[in-house]
């Protein structure tokens, strides 16, 4: 039975990950294009160059081939949550489910009705107004994922709510308390701004084919000038909220760093390891060497989850054992595994308790029992788990996407400064052709690059906090809907098949876009106009 349920657990969780993954292909560069675009707009509304024109709708029509199908995934996204994630719906379905709908009530309307002034409404409305409706439908993109990221922060960090034992359901106390919690504005700085990144590149590499190509040299420059300024930005302030993010996560999912760190042993003044591979024998309690080889930085770790050189940063081993932290940076001493386990069951026998008083209608004995649950509900889902390795996330595949993310944002870093030094210092771009060409491949391959950069993000983000649905309140096994195995496994491959075809349309348009736009002379289509 148990074989049987991880079965449907881990076929819900591929399902899931399939869909959240082929989306936020679309996501990133509907957020960064849609700041582009409305950037070249300005450019053109106050010089009313034609050419600028010309260059903002080439953009503006990727940005609707991707805006269209990201749409068509992100549905069936949150579909899912009441599909194959039912109890998890209804156990916090009041809490999760308020910004999701703000989401689509004011955000997606808002980019959906904007959006198609922007395509359509050229002639039709005042440059005035259709500046502002593409500036509000990259608003709209925005504050779209804001309340996405909401949610999603909510399930890293509950708060905000309280559980109420009459109806087994958790209820929302605060509503400001779930919108502004620090893992939802770090989320939502983080994610944003590294789409801007992602799309700056995407420009980049589009321009870098183009000139390979030897076409619309103008309107190339143009275009790198706008996206390497708004990837240079992007990258910048994705790495300074790359650093409050490492500390909210150090303090509200300390077993996420220790992932990401693949570090077992904690101590005070912790090193990061800038370089490592890991030990594939390592297993917790056994003694080994996590890493086969490492080049690590002394006190790295200690300053980026604390701000403080010599702090203690706890290890997986210590975060089951319950190893005491430096209080000045955590509140309480924290509890073990097994103290946490115990801590739940305490909370499950009251819960039990609760329901046989209120049958008998006996006040006195639910205030008592409510008192025990509020106590130590938040160890609930510990009762769940029957092995400390349980509350242990994948550490491989959390620690290798976390290094290769900091190892290409840094290259982006790097890669947008030269870009943007080449182009307004263009007698430092070299005559030969042989290295100019190299140039316009770096650029299409940091595309790509780009993509697996953000993608590994958020492998970090939700790999790094398993086995939770909720943290630490409702672990995957409990979340699932009651659903057989073989229906989850029919609906993900159709699904693979579907979101396979939907990104091959997409890629096949927009390179017919840019093949089509490319043999067009943008710097000319509008003045003969």
């Amino acid at each position: 039975m148990s074989d049987l349920l991880m079965n449907v657990v881990d076929w819900s969780r591929a399902q899931f990950a399939l869909t959240a993954c082929y989306h936020w292909l679309f996501v990133p560069l509907t957020l960064g294009l849609g700041i582009i675009i409305g950037v070249m707009e300005t450019i053109y509304y106050r010089t009313r160059d034609e050419k600028w024109l010309a260059t903002t709708k080439f953009w503006m029509t990727l940005f609707g081939v991707n805006f269209a199908i990201g749409v068509a995934t992100g549905i069936i996204l949150e579909f899912e949550f009441g599909t194959n994630w039912s109890n998890y719906s209804w156990f916090v379905g009041d809490i999760f489910g308020a910004p999701l709908a703000i989401e689509g009530i004011l955000a997606f309307f808002m980019e959906s009705t904007f959006i198609a002034v922007m395509f359509f409404g050229w002639k039709k409305v005042s440059p005035k107004f259709h500046l502002a409706a593409t500036w509000l439908t990259a608003l709209g993109a925005s504050i779209s994922a804001l309340w996405i990221l909401v949610a999603n922060a909510w399930m890293q960090y509950p708060t905000g709510m309280t559980f109420n034992p009459e109806t087994m359901r958790n209820e929302m106390t605060d509503f400001w308390a779930v919108a502004l919690s620090p893992m939802a504005m770090s989320k939502v700085f983080h994610t944003v701004t590294s789409a801007w990144a992602l799309s700056g590149a995407f420009v980049v590499g589009v321009c870098g084919w183009m000139l390979l190509k030897g076409r619309n040299h103008d309107h190339c420059i143009r275009s790198l000038k706008v996206g390497g300024w708004v990837g240079l930005i992007g990258i910048v302030l994705t790495s300074i909220s790359g650093d409050t993010s490492a500390v909210t996560v150090a303090k509200h999912q300390p077993m996420k760093l220790a992932a990401m760190e693949g570090l077992y042993e904690g101590a005070p003044g912790q090193s990061i390891v800038a370089f490592g591979i890991l030990n594939p024998a390592k297993e917790i309690g056994n003694g080994e060497n996590p890493f086969l080889f490492d080049i690590s930085i002394p006190h790295g770790l200690a300053f980026l989850a604390t701000h403080d050189f010599n702090a203690f940063v706890p290890g997986i081993e210590d975060i089951i054992n319950g190893k005491t932290r430096d209080t000045t940076t955590f509140a309480a001493k924290p509890l073990s595994f097994e103290d946490r386990r115990e801590r739940g069951k305490i909370a499950q026998h009251a819960l039990a308790g609760f329901n046989d008083a209120m049958k008998a209608n006996d006040s006195v004995t639910m205030k008592q029992f409510r008192k025990e649950i509020d106590d130590n509900f938040k160890y609930l889902g510990y009762t769940y788990l029957e092995e400390p390795e349980e509350s242990v996330p994948n550490v491989p595949l959390t620690f290798y996407s976390f290094h290769f993310m900091v190892t290409i944002g840094g290259y982006l870093v790097l890669f947008f400064i030269v870009v943007l030094l080449l182009l307004y210092k263009p007698k430092w771009v070299p005559g030969k052709k042989k290295l100019q060409k190299f140039g316009y491949w770096l650029a299409i391959i940091t595309i790509p690059l780009a993509y697996l950069c953000s993608m590994s993000g958020w492998v970090v983000a939700e790999v790094g906090r398993q086995p939770w649905t909720i943290q630490d309140l409702m672990p995957n096994k409990i979340a699932i809907s009651d659903l057989s195995a073989g229906y989850v496994q029919v609906t993900f491959w159709i699904f693979a098949v579907v979101f396979t075809a939907l990104l091959i349309a997409d890629v096949s348009i927009i390179c017919k876009q840019i093949s089509k736009k490319s043999k067009t002379n943008l710097d000319k289509v509008e003045t003969k106009k």
